[in-house]
């Protein structure tokens, strides 16, 4: 005859989840990078904006040459350039020389093209609020986090 548990009590801890292991942890980690990308791709798409349009956007916080965006996306270089006139078309970003090394392209958000970056976070926090409901700490934690186990991502 087996025994049965007696029911918890409120006084009882909650039984602990197993920890993760690296591997769930990054599996985990990958599905919420295809929910954010999934879900950024369509916030550039109603803009009219590829996502790798949208992702070069998102990249330019600063002035950027075109070999370092060319790194940053994880493609080709003419893929870059062929990236850049179009959305040079549009008037959301310019081209310009490099003040310390003439021969070098730096690509520069316009204001049209800052607008739509913010107009993509914007939405994308609407779209995705887990992060506004987190505390002061818990983001620093999470951001300590992100940097332990991802150390090129800067902020």
């Amino acid at each position: 005859m087996t025994r049965s548990k007696p029911p918890a009590s409120p006084s009882d801890p909650p039984p602990s989840d197993p920890t993760p292991t690296p591997m769930q942890l990054m599996d985990q980690l990958a599905q919420a990078a295809a929910l954010y990308y999934r879900n950024f791709a369509a916030v550039a798409a109603e803009r009219d904006l590829t996502l790798m349009q949208g992702k070069m956007l998102g990249l330019l916080r600063r002035p950027m040459p075109m070999r370092s965006l060319a790194d940053l996306l994880a493609c080709d270089a003419s893929n870059v350039t062929g990236i850049v006139d179009r959305l040079a078309a549009r008037g959301l970003v310019r081209r310009e020389a490099d003040p310390s090394d003439r021969r070098v392209k730096r690509v520069i958000l316009t204001e049209e093209g800052e607008e739509t970056v913010r107009q993509i976070r914007s939405e994308l926090m609407s779209n995705l609020t887990g992060l506004e409901g987190l505390g002061e700490e818990d983001r620093r934690s999470f951001q300590r986090l992100l940097g332990q186990v991802l150390p090129a991502v800067s902020v």
